[in-house]
């Protein structure tokens, strides 16, 4: 009996020593989105973090991605948001940001890790011009892709096999005859963005940016890619459920690729690993090029960044976090896992983790594209603006497919928004 009570005692004392180093842990959490398996690669990573920093716990709140767009900001601003999230509208948080240039191991690191442009997007102006803020954890280039073994089934050629410059309006009526010939449902499909649209549109010609500072959007080329979407509406060869079904809010057509409905999808870059798994060898599927049009062959660069928010109260434990997941080993396994383009300067040669060809393909093909990316575009998407100008352009020509504007109505409401959202940001 006294040998039991000794062990009893021992077993309180040690439940009681766990119990304080449980209390004792700083909680941190992150609000986080999934476009594939990147979710699982930062548990991992996380994980290992909290075995080495045992006085830190990490939670990830993993939620949809519109409401990360359109909850999120709000939560942030009425001091209710997370630690750290991932984020692609640095516009929303700004002035909500954490500083972490006093705080992070070295500041000289993140400066040379990362593009100068990423990281001033997250900033205000000349009062925080060397504020570290986040950082981006991963880079995304928009571009199609294609169901190839539809093309080989129709014995119809893929025009990026014998062209490097391949219209739009070329690429439309080979995947209409492909979907034609193999009785696919629809032959071709944008997701429904305001940033996926825009690089078709200045691959078209179009340009936003003026060089008094002014924002026109009224070109010949906004035009023609904005015609172009009606059109594939017009003759019901994309569907329709992706614009006009979606309740408003951002959507993707990957499910009608992914089951075999389309012939060709206009996305980006983030779709590969998800397109890895869930395709498999159902079918041979290809990242083609970007068009080619008057404003030459561009998508839109982009990505997620992650960001500290200034409301923490553990701004040295959240520092660390960072410090973490921004380093090379991290940013490396996270690249080589996800299948995602890396934002990193420094990583070096990478291993990505797929035994899919399509894969090691598509990845090569996304590379290539961004040197091609346009000035414009690079301006639209790091210039503080591109919320203000994506927005409308998605909302007002879904006004223009449901038959409640015409195209030149729309262009004009899309000039007022964009004006009246560009004012109100200058008013504070």
């Amino acid at each position: 009996m006294k040998r039991f009570a000794i062990l009893f005692v021992l077993a309180l004392v040690l439940m009681g020593a766990f119990a304080v180093q449980a209390q004792d842990a700083v909680e941190l959490r992150i609000t986080w989105y999934d476009d594939g398996s990147e979710g699982v690669v930062l548990r991992d990573l996380l994980d290992r973090f909290e075995a080495e920093n045992s006085d830190i716990r990490v939670v990830v709140d993993t939620v949809a991605y519109n409401t990360v767009l359109e909850q999120l900001p709000l939560q942030v601003e009425a001091g209710e948001g997370p630690d750290m999230a991932r984020v692609t509208n640095f516009d929303a948080f700004k002035g909500f940001y954490l500083d972490m240039r006093p705080l992070v191991a070295d500041a000289a690191y993140w400066e040379a890790s990362f593009a100068p442009a990423v990281l001033a997007a997250l900033r205000t102006g000349e009062e925080d011009a060397d504020a570290i803020y986040g950082f981006p954890n991963q880079f995304t280039v928009t571009g199609p892709y294609i169901n190839r073994t539809l093309f080989e089934q129709a014995g119809i050629e893929v025009p990026s096999d014998s062209s490097d410059a391949v219209t739009w309006a070329e690429w439309t009526e080979a995947a209409r005859a492909v979907a034609e010939a193999t009785e696919t449902q629809y032959a071709i499909a944008i997701d429904r963005s305001g940033h996926r649209f825009a690089g078709p549109a200045f691959s078209e010609g179009a340009t936003f940016f003026n060089e008094d500072g002014s924002i026109t959007i009224d070109t010949p080329g906004f035009r023609s890619f904005a015609e172009t979407l009606v059109g594939w509406h017009t003759d019901a060869i994309t569907p329709a459920e992706v614009w006009i079904g979606s309740g408003g809010s951002y959507a993707a057509a990957a499910d009608f690729f992914i089951n075999g409905q389309l012939v060709m999808y206009m996305s980006g870059s983030w779709q590969i690993g998800r397109f890895s798994n869930d395709i498999g060898d159902t079918f041979d599927w290809q990242a083609v090029p970007n068009p080619t049009g008057e404003g030459g062959s561009t998508g839109m660069p982009g990505g997620t960044m992650m960001v500290a928010f200034g409301d923490t109260e553990h701004p040295a434990e959240v520092a660390r976090v960072m410090d973490y997941l921004a380093s090379v080993d991290a940013l490396k396994e996270f690249s080589e896992r996800t299948l995602f383009i890396p934002a990193h300067l420094g990583l070096g040669e990478l291993d990505f983790q797929t035994d899919v060809a399509a894969a090691q393909n598509a990845l090569l093909t996304f590379a290539a594209e961004v040197p091609k990316l346009s000035e414009q575009a690079y301006e639209l998407q790091f210039g503080g603006q591109a919320f203000a100008i994506n927005n409308p352009i998605r909302d007002r020509l879904t006004q223009v497919l449901t038959g409640e504007l015409s195209l030149d109505d729309a262009i004009a409401r899309i000039q007022q928004d964009v004006d009246d959202a560009l004012a109100a940001a200058a008013a504070g």
